[in-house]
């Protein structure tokens, strides 16, 4: 169809198959863009042609029985031989077995593989490798490959999530992927293999981009081990993005039936007011609707800062590659957090008719909740964000100018909040930044205090971790908020959408403190008095957004077909959508159920049911 843009395309194939992860969901997500960025042209001129015309169907293979997210822990081993210029890959132990890739077990004939790099003796880390899997003519397995699917997951049906083990197969050199490092010349994250012939892959399919392997078994490293980031910061916004989504359209759907559903009586012999009156109902639901929003800007800046970065990185240049690395991570598991909560308070919502498949809340919970967990898990990811923040306290201390976002480290913690009756989007923005600083210091003073007491590094970072996790959570709200205001405050909008936009941008601030309050008031920030214009201000933000919440969520502008909601429908038309599903469920196709003649007949008359089989031995 010509579509380029990648959201673009993705929303199209949404709309074919919404909430049904896409068994080549992987090969356009990982596969594709791996081979963009990590590969060499050569390997690229190769590669992409074939893998765009879904000759070549790939998946990206990390993730091992035995490890996940520790990546320098993966056991599956690719051990380079010079005599025959080809890499040996080999799954040594049974927790080395890959477990988890999607789109592996009967989909892909390719892969990328993550495996440890070993030359004259060597270990190198991990490095990819293109592999074939799979013959391109019948798709049978190939010799030295065990390859199979892992059974039932809580969600993700439809997608063939496999298990992965080598015997040590051969593959060409030119199969690493070396951009970033070489083993004859190629860098170490990008090593990538290509197929030869059955059961050998040679040196040449190593992804050689960067990282190089030469032929006589020399490496050569990439010049910053951060080129590799650029792959992982693109996923980790469209994680950011999905999350988003998934709990924008859980709100369509429980606020619009919110807007349809009636009940109790407010007064005797009343009429039965829209739950979406109660403030009890708004307390849960708009909220949400203002984290859907924040998210979704989140997402988006994330990804169009991703493109601005990737184009300095093609020249060479590194300096913002770190500071949006450790966001991605950071917003990844915020992003996900917040969205699998709020999918199901969105659930409880919609109370008893919230838990039938009909209501379309448990597809999109189990779709957006397993981001959690993949590409990353979640307190690893709020960790690395921790990392990078103790590195800006450090060169704050020493009096370094700390790039962009992460100004606001180092701050004066003496000051007093501004906030007023008025509720102003800047002393929102003052007060996120001072609860971050706050939490940043105290992590890195923990730090300090357990290693002033004897702990080694690694012992002062894991008796701080919890206080670390703090500050890269508060890190990350503060970008949320302080990123929703600029989007407010951007020129391209009506006055009218501004003024709506920021009641919906003032709750996702003030709802994110009441939420929080102690550490916004532990050393004094705010006062008692400032709590009270905090929390008058979040009710009467419900009575301001309440007029404007069913066309709040209509401007999301997700289809019926994509919500697959009875309670969320367009047109309002919950309890006959609801009537229709249960009189096509399969169960109610037949008057007698053959349940019946098996258990209930049975139980209900046993004498007559023994008479009969008695009668049937004769």
């Amino acid at each position: 169809m010509g579509i380029t843009d990648m959201q673009e395309a993705f929303y199209y194939r949404e709309c074919a198959a919404a909430h049904e992860n896409s068994p080549l969901g992987l090969h356009y997500a990982m596969f594709l863009p791996t081979i963009n960025k990590q590969a060499t042209p050569e390997q690229k001129k190769k590669w992409l042609p074939l893998a765009e015309n879904y000759k070549m169907i790939g998946t990206y293979a990390q993730t091992e029985l035995g490890h996940g997210t520790f990546i320098r822990g993966l056991e599956t081993t690719a051990t380079y031989d010079p005599k025959t210029k080809e890499f040996i890959l080999d799954s040594p132990t049974l927790t080395s077995k890959k477990y988890w890739p999607g789109c592996l077990g009967k989909t892909s004939n390719h892969c990328v593989v993550m495996a440890q790099l070993y030359t004259q003796g060597k270990s190198h880390g991990p490095h990819m490798f293109m592999v074939q899997i799979r013959s391109m003519e019948d798709h049978s397995v190939l010799p030295g490959i065990e390859v199979g699917v892992i059974g039932n997951k809580f969600g993700y049906g439809t997608n063939d999530n496999g298990f992965l083990s080598f015997d040590k197969l051969r593959i060409p050199r030119e199969n690493m992927l070396m951009r970033y490092s070489q083993v004859g010349r190629i860098p170490r994250e990008n090593m990538l293999m290509r197929y030869s012939q059955v059961s050998r892959i040679p040196r040449e399919n190593m992804l050689m981009r960067y990282s190089q392997v030469h032929e006589d078994g020399t490496y050569v490293k990439p010049q910053n081990a951060k080129l590799a980031y650029g792959s992982m910061v693109l996923i980790r916004s469209s994680i950011v993005s999905d999350a988003a989504r998934g709990l924008a359209q859980a709100c369509v759907i429980s606020i619009r039936y919110s807007a349809v559903r009636r009940q109790t009586e407010a007064y005797p012999g009343g009429e039965e007011p829209q739950i979406l009156d109660y403030q009890t109902q708004q307390y849960r639901l708009f909220p949400l609707l203002a984290s859907a929003y924040s998210l979704q800007l989140a997402g988006k800046y994330v990804f169009n800062t991703y493109l601005e970065v990737n184009d300095q990185i093609e020249k060479g240049n590194l300096e913002s590659m770190p500071e949006l690395h450790a966001l991605s991570a950071g917003l990844k598991a915020f992003s996900t957090y917040e969205a699998s909560a709020g999918i199901e308070v969105c659930r409880i919502c919609c109370g008893g008719h919230g838990y039938s498949q009909a209501s379309g809340l448990p597809k999109i919970y189990v779709d957006v909740v397993p981001g959690c967990t993949y590409e990353g898990e979640n307190t690893v990811m709020m960790l690395q964000t921790a990392r990078y923040l103790m590195k800006c306290y450090s060169r704050a201390k020493q009096g370094q100018k700390l790039p962009g976002f992460v100004q606001y480290i180092g701050q004066n913690l003496n000051k007093k909040s501004c906030m007023s009756e008025e509720v102003a989007l800047g002393c929102l923005v003052m007060a996120y930044e001072h609860r971050a600083a706050r939490l940043v210091e105290a992590a890195a003073m923990r730090m300090q205090s357990l290693i002033q007491g004897g702990k080694k590094q690694h012992e002062a970072w894991n008796g701080s971790s919890v206080q670390l996790f703090w500050a890269a959570k508060a890190h990350c709200h503060l970008f949320c908020v302080k990123n929703f205001v600029d989007a407010i405050q951007a020129k391209s909008l009506s006055s009218k959408t501004v003024t709506v936009m920021k009641s919906v941008c003032q709750l996702y601030g003030v709802h994110g403190i009441l939420e929080n309050l102690g550490e916004f008031m532990q050393d004094g920030f705010f006062s008692g008095e400032q709590v009270g214009y905090l929390q008058r201000k979040m009710l009467a933000l419900f009575e301001n957004i309440r007029p404007n919440a069913v066309a709040l969520v209509d401007a999301f502008d997700y289809p019926d077909m994509v919500l697959g909601s009875c309670l969320g429908r367009y047109d309002g038309q919950v309890y006959q959508a609801l009537y229709d599903y249960a009189k096509s469920a399969p169960m109610n196709q037949t008057e007698i159920h053959s349940t019946y003649y098996k258990h209930l007949k049975p139980l209900i008359n046993p004498e007559t049911t023994s008479d009969a089989m008695q009668f049937a031995k004769l």
